[in-house]
């Protein structure tokens, strides 16, 4: 198993882990608040009550996916971290005041635990999804010093002849090489698929020049060469 392989099992691993912890902490959270909403005004109508936790836990979901789905752009959506931390609040602040006043420590640390631990698990979770996705600039600084691979453009014709009887005239230049270093072209690869996954979309060399802060020949090489 090479190192690669073993950190794609470890993050499948984490990932299954958080997942069955979340669940279990949303649960244990959204049925508290059910009991506060039973105590404090809604007792008459189950449905109301059970509904009402939804108004603020959705929040939280609602921003984590928002959060995933700037991870897999290599970006940081802080609207998404802004709703997901202030539901989170709000649900821990919640299930901590519906113990009610006077009442035994462990109590409080009980009703604090499950929104606390969803939230500290999906940022374990984001921890690592950001440390597969490196941030561009670093990547590219560290391949800046790779092996070069000789490209062509395949957006251009070839060079015409010079016409015939006319030797006065020169000859056309010809289209210069484009170097592009193998480890960019990986990178690439990993940012197009992400891109495809988000969107559902081929990525074109305009996007490739905005993800990675390339000149347009030289996205434009790295385009030809994910086709």
């Amino acid at each position: 198993m090479t190192k690669s392989d073993a950190e794609r099992a470890a993050v499948i691993a984490a990932g299954v882990v958080i997942v069955v912890l979340t669940a279990a902490a949303f649960w244990l959270s959204y049925a508290h608040l059910a009991d506060v909403a039973r105590h404090n005004g809604l007792a008459a109508s189950p449905e109301r009550r059970w509904a009402w936790p939804a108004t603020l836990d959705l929040f939280i979901v609602a921003g984590e996916v928002l959060m995933f789905l700037a991870a897999l752009r290599a970006r940081t959506d802080w609207w998404a971290i802004g709703l997901t931390v202030t539901g989170s609040l709000g649900s821990i602040g919640l299930n901590v005041a519906g113990v009610g006043p006077h009442q035994p420590l462990l109590h409080y640390v009980v009703a604090a635990v499950p929104p606390f631990a969803a939230l500290l698990a999906f940022g374990a979770l984001m921890r690592q999804v950001h440390r597969l996705i490196p941030d561009t600039a670093q990547h590219l600084a560290a391949v800046a010093a790779a092996e070069p691979v000789s490209v062509e453009r395949a957006d251009q014709p070839p060079a015409p002849a010079a016409p015939p009887r006319t030797p006065e005239l020169p000859a056309a230049s010809p289209v210069p090489a484009v170097s592009v270093p193998a480890a960019l072209i990986a990178h690439a690869r990993k940012v197009a698929d992400a891109h495809h996954a988000a969107t559902g979309q081929l990525i074109d060399s305009a996007t490739l020049r905005a993800r990675l802060g390339v000149p347009a020949p030289l996205a434009d090489a790295i385009a030809a060469q994910l086709t």
